[in-house]
């Protein structure tokens, strides 16, 4: 799903809104440009003039009956301007590539079931794993796992199939959460010491001013009057 949402947005197809709040942080609101829509390619092939036929299949809007006088949609779901266009062959070869990257991290001498690892990656990402944490995840394994026998270490098709590689995963996303909490506490004593204008000022780094100023902890006129520049 994510995959596809990036897909929409570097296409223009969908355009971000803004973001609304939510029990576990926010929403990404996005809407739908049906201008973009429109110029799609077609993907439908012509219609062919074959004569008159009875009752024949309309490309507008329905004629039949509304519920509260409510039209029916300008064109029907399957409306040739309406239906996407299917993944292009340069996509087919990238999303491969992704896939065979993340397998030729896995120890060599466990590779087995090559064709169904890499179906099992695409599925991964297809399903909004990113590549580069299933990539971590796969190193995370190969380095743990280093010092095993043989007959404790895990042949790929069976750690893709039984989707070991979600918890290492999982570990990555909450590590990498977890940096940026110790980042932004940091960045928050920094911003104290900017405003005091404290004598430790001095050991705060250009990086850290940039960091400062693009979280909009604290304006320039202070970053001066602090005695730092950016």
């Amino acid at each position: 799903m994510k995959r596809t949402i990036r897909d929409f947005l570097k296409e223009g197809i969908l355009v971000e809104t803004g973001a609304r709040g939510c029990k576990n942080g926010f929403t990404v609101v996005y809407r739908i440009d049906l201008a973009m829509v429109e110029a799609l390619e077609l993907t439908a092939e012509p219609d062919i003039e074959t004569g008159a036929t009875v009752d024949p299949v309309q490309t507008g809007p329905g004629t039949g009956a509304t519920v509260a006088g409510v039209p029916g949609p300008q064109r029907p779901p399957n409306h040739p301007k309406t239906t996407l266009k299917p993944p292009t062959r340069e996509r087919v070869v990238a999303e491969d590539e992704e896939a065979e990257k993340v397998l030729a991290a896995y120890p060599p001498d466990r590779v087995r079931g090559k064709a169904d690892c890499l179906r099992r990656i695409r599925e991964a990402l297809d399903d909004g794993t990113e590549v580069e944490e299933l990539l971590q995840a796969v190193k995370a394994y190969a380095t743990e796992s280093a010092g095993f026998t043989r007959s404790k270490v895990c042949f790929s098709d069976n750690w893709f199939k039984s989707g070991r590689w979600r918890a290492y995963v999982e570990d990555i996303a909450k590590s990498r959460e977890e940096t940026k909490a110790k980042q932004a506490e940091m960045l928050a004593g920094l911003a104290g010491w900017v405003t005091d204008r404290h004598p430790l000022c001095r050991h705060i780094s250009p990086g850290q001013v940039d960091a400062l100023l693009a979280a909009k902890l604290v304006t320039q006129a202070q970053i001066q009057a602090a005695g730092l520049g950016s």
